[in-house]
């Protein structure tokens, strides 16, 4: 179980995912919103509707690991959803929105979690053992990678 200090900064930063998502979002121009800056690589919009899926499934994931004995946490493969569900004709407003709800709500349950509630293991079809711990560790970084990549194509938008 990690200490309550380390905890409560992964916390933090896991609820304050969304704003740092949208503040890089706003930044995009709306002509270099669609823009990809090679075969292959996401759009800002992509990138953020590929967030939004990434939390529904997470705030599931994170329910399996606290509910059910043994769960297991299947990995899925992100650029496959991108391509199949369209994510360039998906709301990208819709997307903010769904990021910003399932945040809030999930971090309403993570707060009231007992301690013991940390040291709960699963298994990711990935990755291997899977707990609580792991799962904050990596949600709380997810939506400030994402704003970095948002950034990153904007830069290399204003220099095609």
């Amino acid at each position: 179980m990690p200490p309550h200090t380390q905890r409560e900064s992964f916390l933090k930063r896991y609820e304050e995912g969304p704003a740092l998502l949208r503040e890089a979002w706003d930044e995009v121009p709306e002509a270099a919103r669609l823009w990809r800056p090679k075969e292959g690589a996401w759009s800002a919009h992509e990138v953020v509707v590929h967030c939004a899926d990434s939390e529904t499934y997470g705030a599931t994931r994170i329910r399996l690991l606290l509910a059910e004995p043994d769960p297991l946490i299947v990995g899925y493969d992100e650029n496959e959803w991108a391509r199949r569900f369209d994510y360039h004709a998906h709301p990208v407003d819709l997307a903010f929105a769904t990021i910003e709800t399932v945040r809030a709500n999930t971090t309403a349950l993570l707060r009231r979690l007992p301690d013991a509630a940390w040291d709960k293991e699963g298994r990711h079809t990935h990755s291997g053992p899977y707990t609580t711990w792991d799962w904050l560790k990596i949600y709380a970084e997810h939506l400030e990678v994402h704003a970095a990549q948002i950034r990153r194509t904007l830069d290399a938008w204003k220099v095609h």
